[in-house]
């Protein structure tokens, strides 16, 4: 290939720039063939199948003709040049047909074996409107099973890093309106200044932008295979009106939440206001289209502790300042439980110091007295709200705390085995325990659309509320979430957890505590103690919202 050299092509022009060794600047004119020693194989070296990793000259050679085919509109060859021809083409085809992507310029970087990195700039036209469009993605290029060639591996995310099995790129009039979301005072959200909000203001678009009064404008987006799921949008050629839809998010809340979880590789906070259940903030890091805060699933350790004590005590069981024995181990039908780091509580110590300190053993030891193994599964539904349909006015993942017996429902009490949570479902067990009464979180009022919200059976008795607020508020005070909570100002109180999860080496990090009318929950992924990780990212929210 011949530096300077220019081509016209579908939608512009072409130019692949050096980005590493094995590659130069060139353009689609010249000789393709010359000086690497293809054409001075014999027919007996040529017609062998070759095996093992492709070579570096491979990989530059083959992400150079892909490269080249991609960006002159020639689907077909591109095709060629990977292992899955049908499933590539017509993605690489719709690139210029039905996204209207052209003058495209491909910069590849150094490869790192068998990967090579590389970033895309082009020009989206359509009816007379343009915008510029950039991204950065990355290709491997692997050896044919049969034919022994060097070819890139397919994936769709070869073509943009966001596009899934499917789903296809598109340009034109928007099929819904866009949406101008606001916070409960008005202030205006954006994917810019809120990241984690972007799967949540796409959702919201998707199923209130038709009804919000806006009008379509010129974008490009992913549709998505699943019509259940909303466009992705990548682009906007050209505003429409957008619709107002006000969530019940707090700005300021939800920029702490932002701040907070980026501290983390892997991160989840929530926020919710037990009076209400309004839903203050939301936020994840890294930011990706599956809400792990919302959505995810998910041992919580022993922040489940909050509903097992609640159990407990409308049993009768435990008082919040009766004794309850914390040994360094206890035994369940053959599966023995320990407290962290083996620790044990004097004799004479109360349930509130057992629930304060975390002590696994003290709940263990009760399950004897409770006969009933489908208790914990019972008030979760009945009191809690988990496992109901939530409507929050997103998708969500609703809890479970499944019926088990043996070691298993052991397990459960401290909110490991086969329980299920995500930090939503979590922040509203802590708002239900603040108040004595579920009441189903939301991100957008139900006056929006007149959906009909998820209630539980029944409430706590004051007693039992007023003994679940005690607990908490020592664990805040002189427990395992006082150096978390210390800069919290207001009425408050914690619970944490140590999440233990097969084949990995550090516990996840759980965390939730209240201020005043705020709830909040955080999981640090592999973050160990719960107050040394998830706790300060919970105390940053709870600040923030006071």
């Amino acid at each position: 290939m011949r530096s300077g050299a220019k081509v016209g092509v579908v939608g512009g022009a072409f130019v692949l720039v050096a980005g590493g060794v094995g590659y130069g600047a060139y353009s689609m004119l010249g000789d393709t063939g010359g000086g690497d020693g293809a054409g001075t194989q014999s027919a007996s070296e040529s017609s062998k199948v070759r095996t093992g990793p492709p070579s570096a000259e491979e990989i530059a050679e083959t992400s150079k003709e892909f490269f080249e085919a991609w960006a002159a509109g020639d689907a077909s060859a591109a095709a060629l040049l990977t292992n899955n021809e049908a499933g590539a083409e017509p993605v690489l085809a719709s690139y210029g047909e039905d996204a209207h992507i052209g003058k495209i310029k491909i910069t590849p970087g150094p490869a790192t074996g068998t990967k090579v990195p590389y970033t895309v700039k082009a020009t989206v036209a359509y009816e007379g409107k343009s915008k510029p469009l950039s991204y950065a993605s990355e290709l491997t290029v692997v050896r044919g099973l049969t034919t022994g060639k060097a070819l890139v591996d397919w994936e769709p995310t070869v073509v943009h890093p966001q596009l899934t099995e499917g789903a296809t790129l598109k340009t034109g009039e928007s099929s819904t309106p866009a949406i101008e979301a606001v916070d409960r005072n008005g202030t205006v959200l954006t994917k810019e200044k809120y990241p984690s909000l972007g799967p949540v203001l796409d959702t919201l678009r998707k199923k209130y932008g038709e009804s919000a009064g806006g009008s379509a404008g010129i974008e490009t987006w992913i549709e998505p295979a699943d019509a259940s799921q909303p466009e992705v949008n990548l682009l906007t050629l050209a505003e429409g009106k957008p619709g107002k839809v006000r969530t019940t998010l707090d700005a300021n809340t939800q920029a702490a939440a932002e701040r907070a979880v980026k501290q983390f590789s892997e991160a989840s906070v929530v926020a919710v206001k037990p009076s209400t259940g309004a839903i203050r903030a939301v936020a994840n890091n890294p930011v990706t289209e599956f809400n792990v805060a919302l959505q995810g699933k998910q041992a919580p350790g022993s922040t489940l502790k909050i509903m097992t004590a609640a159990m407990l005590l409308e049993k009768g069981l435990v008082t919040a300042n009766g004794a309850a024995e914390c040994p360094k181990e206890a035994t369940w039908q053959s599966r023995t439980f320990h407290n962290l780091k083996h620790f044990a509580l004097p004799d004479g110590s109360t349930f509130t110091q057992s629930f304060a300190k975390s002590c696994n053993t003290a709940f263990i030891k009760l399950i004897d007295d409770t006969k009933d193994d489908a208790a914990l599964p019972r008030i979760a539904r009945e009191v809690f709200g988990i496992g109901l349909n939530w409507q929050t006015g997103v998708v969500t993942t609703d809890g479970s705390v499944p019926e088990e017996v043996g070691g298993e429902a052991a397990a459960q009490y401290i909110g490991q085995g086969t329980v299920q949570m995500n930090v939503l479902n979590m922040a509203s067990i802590t708002a239900t325990a603040r108040t004595g009464t579920f009441r189903q979180p939301v991100i957008v009022p139900q006056s929006l659309d007149d959906r009909e919200l998820a209630k539980a059976s029944r409430s706590l008795s004051p007693s039992v509320t007023q003994q679940l607020n005690t607990m908490m508020r020592a664990t805040a005070a002189w427990g395992t979430g006082a150096k978390a909570m210390a800069g919290v100002g207001g009425d408050k109180g914690a619970k944490t957890g140590s999440a233990e999860v097969g084949g990995q080496a550090t516990s996840n990090s759980w965390f939730t505590g209240f201020s005043n009318d705020l709830a909040a929950a955080a999981v640090v992924q592999a973050g160990g103690h719960g107050g040394d990780a998830a706790g300060p990212v919970v105390a940053e929210v709870l600040k923030a919202g006071g």
